[in-house]
């Protein structure tokens, strides 16, 4: 394997650009979570750097193993390099480049009945990572990440994402309202969109969550544009005691997504129930 000591080495722009963000269609993976998330997902892989006190460690041997079938081989790299490429303030092990996924919106509409998250205006990276791995944990077929939103593609949301945005469709949607792909779907349906309100009269737990249904998230501070509740069909709430004004994003898609699936197993079980005959 190559090795590489000095941090003017022109793999460190190329690793600093994409933590900016300033490399068109490249994603920076960084530890070997990640990077394991990755192989898994089938993401083509650029580059991959591993630093050089965690070369003979068995999670290092394993990744190389798995990188150089993808056309990668992995270059190894002194701890201040790896300071260098890593964005964390504790360096990981492992730092790759990958081409960032970009799914069809068909990806949309293979499933009977697809659930679709639409996070609005949720500016930390963290929190829109978060609702991706919210949305794959609940089943969700995809997730569109709209307006002003982190790149659910940056480094600091595929952290906070543990590997989901590899997995599950994203569709980024800057212009607002938000347009949702409604063709398509065999059976002629089209989405219903659910928008989330503070002080929505109707409880998101009275509301019919089977079905196509895209759940609109807002931001904690000013939740959903005007815009965004004028397109919804339906606007509700999560109920609350009247001394906390609101919950944070995440938590707000994972009390929603997670009631969608109860409903959606409830649907089914009394579909599949059969009287029980007497013997």
């Amino acid at each position: 394997m190559r090795r590489i000591a000095s941090r003017q080495n022109p793999i460190v722009g190329r690793f600093r650009a994409a933590a900016r963000g300033d490399a068109d269609g490249v994603i920076l993976l960084d530890g070997v979570h990640l990077v394991d998330a990755a192989l898994g997902a089938g993401i083509s892989f650029l580059e991959a750097a591993l630093a050089a006190e965690s070369v003979d460690e068995p999670d290092a041997r394993r990744l190389i193993d798995r990188l150089r079938p993808a056309g990668v081989d992995p270059i190894v790299v002194t701890a201040p390099v790896m300071a260098a490429l890593s964005p964390v303030k504790s360096p990981s092990p492992v730092v790759a480049l990958a081409r960032r996924p970009d799914p069809r919106d068909d990806e949309f509409f293979d499933r009977e009945a697809p659930l679709v998250i639409v996070a609005v205006g949720i500016q930390d990276p963290g929190n829109v990572g978060a609702i991706v791995r919210v949305a794959e944990a609940a089943g969700a077929a995809g997730v569109v990440v709209a307006g002003a939103s982190a790149d659910p593609f940056g480094w600091k949301a595929l952290r906070g994402s543990m590997g989901s945005a590899l997995r599950i469709p994203i569709i980024v949607a800057r212009d607002l309202p938000v347009r949702l792909p409604q063709n398509g779907r065999a059976d002629g349906s089209r989405f219903r969109m659910l928008a989330t309100a503070a002080g929505a009269h109707r409880s998101v737990f009275d509301a019919d969550l089977t079905g196509p249904v895209a759940i609109f998230i807002g931001s904690e501070g000013s939740g959903l544009p005007r815009a965004v509740l004028d397109q919804a069909d339906e606007v509700v709430s999560i109920p609350m005691e009247p001394s906390v004004e609101s919950l944070n994003a995440a938590t707000s898609a994972a009390i929603i997504a997670y009631e969608a699936r109860r409903q959606r197993a409830d649907s089914v079980a009394k579909v599949t129930k059969r009287p029980v005959g007497r013997g």
